[in-house]
């Protein structure tokens, strides 16, 4: 979640001809009836990608909130599916869908998540986001309701300990692989760091563990199991099981290519993100719709950007190849100025932090200059001959971010009507608001506190 720092390349000037065509092209946006244009362009699509520019602004979670709601009630959605680890988002899966010991209220589902940066999820723009859908579901059978779940595959103790956990209450026989593999990573003291080192120099890994873990899961014959054996959610417990093993499995990979460099490990997390959005998909029969909710860098299609260059493919990219444009709506965000939540290292202290005016020549800075106010901006049927065809800088902010250089990187090098179908810009954006603060704070956030308080 660390993004890298790009330089910008090729941005040439922001014409007065560009300025004026954004501002031609672009549509108020004030409230929630104001998406009203981007939800003809979602039409009859399955897939619908909300994007952010950092992992820390109010208006991002928000705005998607609010789309996100009219997507579940006017367009039959079925799931939404976020850059968050698969076992924490679970719980909140099943404390949206009322299920038994699931939770009194989603501010506690919520503060429970306790791996940096804790604030992707654990903030009171997800807390409102949760109670709604689990308002949203008290109303329908449990076929229809509306899940919540995480994509990404960073979990790899924690889901290990699930799996763990799901085969001996349920095959006790089969819980010897999931020992195997726990025990293969214990010498590294669930530090995935040292254990990505160690694969650099010894030969031996953890990869034939994780994959007969896997493997003994679906030999084990378990399958969606009766709701008698395991609960109200009883035909899920196996599919969050298998999901699991599959994260230990991808997890192990996506360590060990991590400590090499490159696009690889950034390849493999994405495959799985993808690979688990289908797994969903299928999870939830024919005609199921999905929202996923991550960085710009994973929804916005890659073809349009550097990262082609660099060997990287995404999320949006992946899923536009495999289903069709017609079928995929990506939709990105921005803003010009503003405030973020952010650490200045892995593992640091979150901050309030100054976001800067978009550096100038960059898209930021165009949409500033073609009006100051919230906008929505169509992008799927650009005339290929626009001006908005030029690649030029587009910002994205990271878990860890450093305001005062951010003139020198930042900025990802995009043609934007390649790179999503529309883009909600937010002229100025404020920090979300962490759970992971003293309560009287929330209104009035400090500039500096520690996580996981």
């Amino acid at each position: 979640m660390a993004l890298k720092r790009r330089q910008g390349a090729g941005e040439g000037i922001a014409t007065t001809a560009l300025v004026d065509e954004v501002g031609r092209r672009s549509l108020p946006l004030h409230d929630s009836q104001d998406l009203d244009s981007l939800l003809a362009l979602v039409g009859d699509s399955h897939f619908v990608l909300l994007g952010e520019a950092s992992h820390g602004t109010s208006e991002y979670y928000s705005w998607r909130h609010r789309l996100s709601e009219r997507l579940i009630r006017e367009k039959g959605f079925s799931f939404i599916a976020v850059e968050g680890d698969w076992p924490d988002c679970y719980r909140v899966n099943r404390y949206v869908r009322g299920f038994q010991n699931s939770g009194r209220n989603a501010r506690e589902v919520l503060h429970a998540f306790n791996r940096w940066p804790t604030w992707m999820w654990a903030n009171l723009e997800v807390v409102e986001l949760a109670e709604w859908l689990r308002a949203h579901n008290e109303k329908l059978p449990e076929t229809e309701q509306v899940g919540f779940y995480g994509l990404d595959v960073y979990s790899l103790w924690d889901s290990m300990r699930a799996v763990i956990g799901y085969l001996s209450r349920m095959d006790g026989q089969a819980v010897g692989a999931a020992l195997r593999a726990f025990e293969c990573f214990e010498p590294y003291g669930e530090d995935v760091q040292q254990y990505a080192r160690a694969t650099m120099w010894v030969p031996e890994t953890c990869e034939d563990e994780v994959v007969g873990l896997l493997r003994e899961l679906r030999q084990s014959g378990l399958g969606y199991d009766p709701p008698q054996r395991a609960g109200s959610d009883g035909r899920e417990s196996y599919f969050n099981a298998e999901q699991n093993a599959l994260v230990a499995k991808n997890a192990e990979r996506y360590y060990r290519t991590m400590v090499r460099g490159g696009a690889s490990s950034w390849n493999v997390r994405d495959g799985h993100m993808v690979e688990t959005l289908e797994r969903l998909m299928r999870r939830h029969g024919p005609g199921a719709k999905a929202i996923v909710w991550e960085h710009n860098t994973h929804i916005g299609d890659a073809r349009a950007t550097d990262m082609r260059e660099q060997g990287e493919v995404n999320v949006g990219q992946l899923v536009r190849e495999e289903h069709g444009e017609d079928d995929v709506v990506l939709v990105g965000f921005s803003s010009h100025r503003g405030t973020v939540i952010a650490g200045e290292s892995w593992d640091a202290p979150m901050e309030i932090m100054d976001v800067p005016p978009g550096r100038a020549e960059s898209w930021e800075d165009v949409l500033h200059r073609a009006g100051e106010e919230n906008k929505l901006l169509l992008l799927r049927d650009t005339p290929r001959a626009s001006p908005m065809y030029e690649e030029r800088g587009h910002r994205a902010i990271g878990v860890v971010y450093h305001p005062e250089y951010e003139r020198h990187g930042n900025y990802v090098p995009s043609v934007m009507p390649r790179r999503y179908d529309a883009l909600l810009f937010i002229d100025e954006s404020h920090a979300l608001h962490p759970l992971h603060i003293e309560p009287a704070a929330v209104e009035e956030v400090p500039e500096t506190y520690p996580t996981g308080v």
